[in-house]
């Protein structure tokens, strides 16, 4: 039984730039899913309005080779860092997914506050509002 589901992207993970292992990576609106193996399969996802950071690296060797890492942190519990590894264009791959986070967070209504800080501890600021 097949299930349809609409593919934003699809990768697989790469050796030499070239497409040869049975780690394949795939976006659709809502979750991000990633599948290892060829006898034994093993399937997992992440849900989109989980994703609290992504990350990007490239090293030389990937650079040379057009790929690059990026990793998913997320507040998923079973699946809490998701790396897909030496994937074909990795910042345009990063913005697809960062973008997708975003829209799902507002379809859903969910968002992650981030605390911001002030500096208060300085005296010149207790000065300024003795004048």
């Amino acid at each position: 039984m097949s299930i349809n589901i609409k593919c934003l992207w699809k990768d697989r993970k790469r050796h030499l730039g070239l497409p040869l292992s049975f780690t394949r990576y795939q976006l659709s609106e809502d979750r991000l899913f990633v599948s290892v193996g060829f006898l034994n399969i093993k399937d997992d996802e992440v849900l989109l309005y989980r994703v609290r950071d992504i990350d990007t690296r490239r090293s030389l060797w990937q650079r040379i080779f057009g790929v690059g890492t990026v990793t998913v942190m997320s507040s998923d519990k079973t699946m809490p860092t998701l790396v897909l590894k030496n994937i074909k264009d990795p910042l345009m791959v990063k913005e697809l997914i960062h973008n997708q986070v975003e829209e799902m967070k507002i379809q859903r209504r969910v968002r992650f506050g981030e605390i911001a800080t002030t500096d208060m501890g300085g005296d010149d600021d207790l000065d300024d509002l003795d004048n």
